[in-house]
């Protein structure tokens, strides 16, 4: 069974339709928490509270082997606490550093041409 030339030319137009339609939807990403760098602000809360939470582990295991009852608490929580925001300052400089280089060294849409600058303009040599 011979199919006309017609058809298939649309068929070909009809994917081709398909296939734009696809590409457009997954371009678009809904922008919600975490949408920039992969979650970066969720990395740093978590950085912030898993610092004080494992602070307060270790103090309350320290109160539980030595028998001092509120100081391992209260200074593991201080350490963890003062660790979780060195932690958080060095990633939050480590992404602001990162940044600073993309918007230093953005795409180049076209090549850079430095064959017309032997000297200054005007041509003739100072």
């Amino acid at each position: 069974m011979a199919t006309q030339p017609d058809s298939r030319e649309e068929a070909l137009k009809r994917l081709d339709e398909r296939l734009d339609a696809l590409a457009a939807q997954r371009a678009r990403k809904p922008m919600g928490f975490g949408a920039g760098e992969s979650g970066a602000g969720y990395r740093l809360i978590g950085e912030l509270i898993g610092g004080v939470l494992g602070g307060l582990g270790l103090g309350w295991l320290a109160d539980r082997v030595a028998g001092t009852e509120p100081w391992g608490v209260l200074v593991g929580v201080l350490l963890g606490a003062g660790a979780a925001v060195f932690a958080v300052a060095r990633s939050a400089g480590r992404m602001s550093a990162k940044a600073d280089r993309a918007a230093a060294n953005p795409p180049a849409a076209v090549p850079f041409d430095d064959e017309d600058d032997d000297g200054p303009p005007g041509g003739s040599p100072v």
